[in-house]
């Protein structure tokens, strides 16, 4: 029996273990687990008996960037990003990975136009981490809007949404059950050439994305992408040669 699990906090609205529990279903795969690891700090995790049982995990938030730290090795993508979301045990080492940019890269870029060069990243966290990533890979140049950064969201104006054709939300604003939440940026200043991307995909429509349709915006919600990074730490996992 092979036992996988996410961890994070809280988890009470995950994707993954529906998601792995209907593929175990659809494709009947047979003596595997997947669980959800709700947990309020890494050091009661990896001091548990849980962790040592699991032949592989998820991260979610609040944890991708803290975990690096009670891994024995990162994998390139997962180094330069400095975030993890896949964690592989192989002979006792803790192996971490980065499926995130990947997910994101893949659905993004069948929606990129030639005006499509600069993006708005909203949030600073592990996931703002990949996609910024994903991006420079796809020859997109992006600026990160935090409240704790040099650049915050007073300085989102016409001018800069004028500049930046693409805009990603990695906050967590709009997730159920607070589906009334949402970034604050100057809506009105949209056109048909944004492209709006929220990493939230529960509800299916987050305010933030209603208020791009409302300009015609191109738009893109985060099941996509965490559909192919699921599928990416499954590779992972069970053997295919992974080296991104």
């Amino acid at each position: 029996m092979k036992s996988y699990g996410l961890i994070g906090y809280p988890l009470e609205h995950s994707f993954s273990k529906s998601y792995f529990e209907n593929k175990f279903l659809t494709e009947h795969i047979k003596g595997i687990t997947y669980s959800n690891i709700e947990t309020q700090s890494l050091n009661g995790f990896f001091n548990s008996n849980v962790s040592t049982t699991l032949d592989g995990f998820n991260v979610t938030t609040p944890y991708k960037e803290d975990i690096i730290a009670y891994l024995d090795v990162l994998n390139d993508s997962a180094d330069t990003i400095g975030a993890v979301n896949c964690v592989k045990r192989k002979q006792g080492k803790l192996i971490g990975y980065n499926t995130d940019y990947i997910g994101f890269y893949n659905s993004i870029k069948p929606l990129l136009n030639t005006n499509h060069k600069k993006a708005l990243i909203l949030g600073s966290g592990g996931a703002s981490k990949a996609i910024v990533y994903a991006l420079n890979r796809l020859g997109i140049n992006s600026q990160i809007v935090s409240r704790n950064s040099s650049f915050d969201y007073n300085d989102i104006d016409k001018k800069c949404m004028n500049e930046y054709h693409i805009i990603v939300n990695c906050t967590p604003l709009g997730t159920y059950p607070n589906t009334h939440t949402f970034p604050k940026i100057p809506y009105d200043n949209l056109t048909t050439k944004h492209l709006l991307y929220d990493l939230v995909y529960n509800p299916h429509m987050s305010q933030f994305l209603q208020y791009g349709k409302r300009y015609n915006c191109i738009l893109k919600n985060g099941l996509e992408m965490l559909e192919i990074q699921a599928e990416e730490s499954w590779h992972i996992w069970n053997g295919k040669n992974y080296t991104n």
